[in-house]
């Protein structure tokens, strides 16, 4: 028996580190590392040991003769990963493989002094910062973030479909009450405490801000209402406390996503699956109220490249392929779409689609009432949104079945666009306008002194949860070096002096005790729901949890 990953895979590279026979790859030192999907399971190497399945943070790891309906298809995924790829020669040896040279990247000195380290941002990239620094030094450091609660786009930015990939967060939070750290939530930077405030108080500041906005799609009738952004979908189902319970409209019967990346086909899937199935995850209470009551019977993805050029993970379509209850389709009246398919090699992305049914589809027809369905339109981009009081309709591009360009009216009642993130400009640190960045070296901010940088903010917004481990390494690494050659101003505050300005400019700030509380309390209302949790979904009861009281809402 061998074992197999799957569909939830990180890339964090956690079980590269405890396999003892190098049977997973790419490793982070192959050139192949942080381009693949997923990470594999050489099967004629595998040993059955399964160190990795234990520490796998998301679960993603079991053995290939235990997978069950849609994982099937992992067994065989990781195998043809090794088809074409030379093994490694045997060698004798007790560790079962050759190991490179002894690497030591980072050297600090013996009477190397405790620094005080604060982390803006408790999302992955934060989270995988501090857990660095507190692993491998002796640093105090200060967990920050402007909402009440912890988690980042791990609590807010995972589909509730995905809770493996959401246990990340589990091992994360055993960061929270450890003895070096301290947790300052409900605290903005830039709003109630300064950037040159909070350098004061701290050796080094690492932000990990990511890239809360949206990218805009620059068409007639995009702010019509109806027309909303991928990141208030994501934000309005999973209970995220800035967006209101009525920020989505679900009553129409078809939905156009402009953009076919993973957040694209999140929000597709969200929408059609079966509201009974959500029911058992931690989506926002709102969102399953008005699902369970939708019209929605059709979504429409539309990529404006072919299907070889789809943004979306091989795991995500064969996610979509396996959604009960819904028809996933191909919308192929553009000739090209079809012949691409037809022609891709075994493993391309195109290659996926060959089973999936194919149609030119008429769309001066409304959605069936008796069907759920999700199609794929490739060669197809947004030319304007229509309507008056709020969207009606969609004029998209296209072509004819002999391919002529043609354009085409799709009726729609709601638009979303998913064509990516991109950060915003934080008082006191530089911003590059064009890629939506903080300017630095290695993680080091242009011009700033003990400042530093880590996830979207950083490197733009690319990569997945387990990308921000070897990011995080990096700005870590060079945060070290630093400090180690003097470079870090010293700070003029202390830490009961930073403790007393924060209480003082934030009147709902949650530490980790309170954020305790939070857990308890959304764990309560999900065991009395059926479900594994219940999140509070405003700000104020959030803080009401965490002081031990119940919110109630004003009459």
């Amino acid at each position: 028996m061998t074992y197999a990953i799957t569909q939830t895979c990180c890339n964090d590279a956690t079980c590269v580190a405890v396999c003892p026979v190098n049977c997973i790859h790419p490793t982070p030192g192959e050139p192949d590392f942080g381009t693949t999907e997923m990470l594999y399971i050489d099967p004629k190497a595998c040993i059955d040991c399964g160190a990795c399945a234990d520490a796998c943070p998301v679960d993603a790891i079991f053995p290939a003769d235990r997978l069950t309906g849609r994982l099937r298809e992992y067994e065989a995924i990781n195998a043809d990963y090794y088809a074409d790829r030379t093994p490694e020669p045997a060698v004798a040896s007790p560790n079962f493989h050759s190991w490179g040279a002894p690497s030591f990247p980072r050297s600090l000195p013996s009477d190397f002094a405790p620094l005080r380290i604060a982390v803006v941002g408790t999302g992955p990239a934060g989270m995988y910062a501090a857990e660095d620094l507190l692993l491998h030094t002796n640093a105090e450091v200060t967990l920050i973030d402007r909402l009440p609660v912890a988690g980042g786009l791990l609590r807010y930015g995972v589909a509730p479909d995905h809770p493996a990939t959401k246990g990340a967060g589990e091992a994360f939070a055993r960061f929270h009450s450890h003895p070096r750290v301290r947790l300052r939530l409900g605290v903005e930077i830039g709003r109630d405490v300064s950037v040159e405030e909070l350098a004061a108080h701290h050796d080094a500041v690492i932000y990990a801000v990511g890239a809360p906005a949206d990218r805009r799609l620059g068409i007639p009738g995009e702010d019509l209402p109806g027309s909303v952004a991928a990141t208030s979908v994501v934000s309005w189902y999973n209970a995220h406390p800035e967006t209101g319970a009525d920020a989505v409209d679900v009553s129409a019967g078809r939905v156009v996503i402009v953009g076919n990346g993973n957040v694209a086909l999140d929000v597709a899937r969200v929408l059609v699956m079966d509201p009974d199935a959500l029911a058992a995850t931690d989506i926002a209470d709102h969102a399953l109220a008005a699902l369970r009551g939708t019209r929605v019977r059709e979504v429409v993805l539309l990529g404006r490249r072919g299907p070889e050029h789809a943004a979306y993970t091989s795991s995500e379509l064969l996610a979509l392929k396996h959604l009960s209850g819904v028809e996933l389709l191909v919308d192929d009246r553009d000739p090209r779409t079809g012949e691409t398919i037809d022609t891709a090699a075994p493993g391309d992305r195109a290659a996926l689609l060959r089973d999936v049914p194919r149609e030119a589809v008429d769309w001066t027809r409304e959605p069936a009432r008796d069907r759920r369905r999700i199609v794929l339109r490739f060669h197809s981009a947004p030319v304007e949104a229509l309507g008056t009081e709020r969207v009606r309709a969609v004029r998209v591009t296209g072509s004819t079945e002999d391919g002529a360009p043609a354009a085409t009216e799709i009726g729609a009642g709601l638009l979303v666009r998913a064509i990516g993130y991109r950060g915003v400009r934080l008082a006191g640190l530089p911003f590059d306008e064009a890629t939506g960045t903080v300017p630095h070296e290695a993680g080091r901010v242009t011009g700033l002194p003990g400042g530093y940088v880590v996830g979207w903010i950083k490197r733009g917004p690319s990569g997945g949860i387990g990308a921000n481990r070897a990011c995080a390494e990096e700005t870590v690494g060079t945060l070290l070096a630093d400090a180690v050659a003097g470079a870090l101003p010293s700070p003029t505050g202390t830490p009961q002096a930073f403790r007393k300005l924060v209480r003082s400019r934030s009147a709902g700030l949650v530490d980790a005790r309170g954020l305790a509380a939070i857990d308890r309390a959304e764990r309560a209302r999900g065991r009395d729901a059926g479900r594994p949790r219940v999140k509070l979904a405003t700000v104020p009861e959030l803080v009401a949890a965490a002081r031990g009281k119940r919110w109630r809402r004003p009459v």
